[in-house]
């Protein structure tokens, strides 16, 4: 386990619900990612972001999926691709990563808490 952290700091990170809009492979990647295209609504609007999320997930079962993201990292060059979001997900023993998402549709840009 991490070390213990305060409300305070935790109530710093803004973490959003996100629909999908488009999925392409990040062809300069040295591992297997893919490049997401998230609407997070009208107030952080659409972000992209390079994903090592490919054991799982693909364009066919990715587009229009809801899925949740940190909006307020600083951007970051990742292979050629400015990532303006980070993707969240449980990773497993072998890096597998499974998605966090809603599980009934809302609202784009409704904030995490």
């Amino acid at each position: 386990m991490k070390e213990q952290i305060t409300y305070d700091i935790f109530d710093k990170v803004d973490i959003r619900l996100g629909t999908v809009l488009s999925v392409k492979k990040n062809e300069k990647a040295r591992k297997p990612s893919l490049v997401v295209e998230v609407d997070f609504g009208k107030e952080i609007g659409i972000k992209q972001s390079s994903a090592q999320i490919t054991h799982f997930y693909n364009t066919e079962n990715l587009v229009g999926k809801q899925i949740i993201g940190v909006c307020n990292f600083p951007e970051k060059n990742i292979a050629g691709v400015i990532s303006q979001f980070l993707l969240l997900g449980s990773i497993d023993k072998d890096g597998r990563v499974t998605l966090v998402h809603p599980s009934q549709d809302a609202e784009n840009g409704l904030p995490i808490a």
